[in-house]
């Protein structure tokens, strides 16, 4: 038994020489077993261990008891002991998520502040077992059935995840070693005692009696089928940078299925920060609003929402818009560079006097004659204007902004110019524009007014670059 528990560290690589290990102890029989197995085990990989208790305040008298059985365990091993209390009766959820929260939640604190190296948890087999067959009859995908990981990314790890709970339970009797009996693990209320003591004994006697070991081995191929797909998506579409994630329809049109759902899979987790309530179904319909030939639609899941305008996806948190200042003014004292709110990029603003600059100027971009500009304002005594106060003004578009575009006979609306254009509904919020005095003389893409447009006779430009930071 304790040869195998080496194994299974050894296969995953649960520990590193020197490691501080926190073993997770409830008092029952797997957990106790896990501290005699990994003190056992210990010098072989130098481990500091130590004892984590949660008295979830379930079962009142008995769960005091469980804490002062696992204190003297760890007294008669000569352990440091942590203990936290909580109230998962009080809190608003699932009772078995609520205590599952606080466990794990209790774990990462102990982990980021240093305690410890590495929590282990004694997960077994039958665990395993019960895990993937519960999440397969709740229809759960590929990823659900990966059940219970041996090593997970925030240092939990699950040595005796290929010991069944029987053999665990004859070892300790043989050796006559104590441990404490939960009567909550025997209540048909819960779903996962059904499925333990009804479901899984009904289906071992009737279609197989090496369930366990066949569900089991689900979850290794589903892990190992996960591990490859995330590393080829990860190379091909990283993660969110910041709080949405945006990408183009053909990214899901263009690829097999089973990809698609991957991709749109990891842009809902990384904007929501899990998958808790996000289902197939919810899946197919974002890939649904990617094939659709409508070109624009909405979305809203489980604290996501999200939308298709022309050929791109935006997947944003629920109320992001509503949370985001819709309207910025920034006045513009050129020369100047000005970072555009909400991660829009930056603006550049450069003064270019063409009789100290001989760079050529036959090609002309967004670049505007200032002095045409300055005639707004009152001349300065070389009698160019300047760059006061309120002259020049960037802010975003609002609707029913129009300008006559450099090239153009007529006054356009811009968001006219965003339809032709195809710019994403999201985009538009806060685009910029550029205003002399309450004109609009530049917009993003669209370039100078015609009024105001440099040509092969203005002499100061007022050149505007730009950097548009990437999705």
């Amino acid at each position: 038994m304790i040869d195998r528990v080496r194994d299974a560290i050894e296969r995953h690589r649960m520990f590193s020489p020197g490691q501080r290990v926190g073993v997770a102890v409830s008092g029952g029989a797997d957990s106790v077993f896990l501290l005699r197995a990994l003190h056992e085990l210990a010098p072989t990989w130098n481990l500091h261990l130590s004892v984590v208790h949660i008295d979830h305040g379930i079962r009142g008298e008995a769960s005091r008891q469980d804490a002062g059985f696992v204190r003297d365990l760890a007294e008669q091993f000569g352990l440091q002991y942590h203990l936290r209390e909580a109230a998962v009766l009080e809190m608003d959820d699932n009772l078995e998520q609520a205590a599952r929260r606080v466990r794990l939640g209790y774990f990462r604190e102990l982990i980021s502040a240093g305690a410890v190296d590495r929590a282990a948890t004694g997960h077994t087999l039958s665990d395993q077992s019960e895990t993937v067959l519960y999440r397969l009859l709740r229809g759960s995908g590929l990823t659900g059935l990966c059940g219970i990981l041996p090593v997970t990314a925030d240092g939990i790890v699950r040595p005796l995840l290929y010991l069944k709970r029987a053999e665990i339970e004859e070892w300790l009797t043989a050796r006559r070693l104590a441990w404490r009996e939960d009567e909550t693990n025997r209540n048909l209320a819960y779903n996962r005692n059904r499925l333990r003591h009804k479901g899984l004994p009904m289906l071992r006697n009737t279609f197989n009696p090496k369930l366990d070991e066949a569900l089991a081995h689900l979850a290794t191929l589903a892990q190992d089928e996960e591990d490859f797909w995330n590393s080829e998506i990860l190379s091909r579409h990283p993660p969110p940078s910041g709080p949405v994630a945006k990408f183009r329809t053909s990214e899901l049109t263009g690829v097999h299925p089973a990809l698609a759902r991957r991709i749109v899979r990891r842009a809902l987790e990384g904007v929501k920060g899990d998958l808790r309530q996000i289902d197939f179904a919810h899946v197919e319909t974002v890939l649904d609003l990617a094939r659709s030939p409508a070109g624009s639609g909405r979305v809203q899941l489980p604290g996501l929402d999200i939308f298709r305008s022309f050929e791109w996806i935006r997947i944003a948190p629920a109320g992001f818009d509503r949370a985001c200042e819709r309207d910025f003014e920034m006045p513009v004292n050129a020369p100047v560079s000005i970072t555009l709110p909400l991660g829009q990029g930056t603006l550049t603003f450069t003064l270019i006097d063409r009789e100290k600059n001989r760079e050529s100027h036959d090609k002309l971009g967004d670049e505007l004659d200032w002095q045409r500009l300055t005639l707004l304002s009152e001349p300065d005594a070389a009698g160019q204007g300047g760059a006061s106060p309120g002259l020049l003004e960037v802010r975003n578009w609002r609707p029913g902004d129009h300008y006559q575009r450099a090239g153009q006979s007529q006054p356009q609306k811009i968001k006219l110019l965003f339809q032709e254009a195809r710019i994403p509904l999201w985009d538009r919020r806060h685009w910029p524009v550029l205003t002399c005095r309450g004109r609009i003389v530049w917009a993003r893409l669209f370039g100078p007014a015609a009024e105001y447009a440099a040509n092969a006779s203005t002499r100061i430009f007022l050149r505007v670059d730009e950097k548009v930071l990437s999705d």
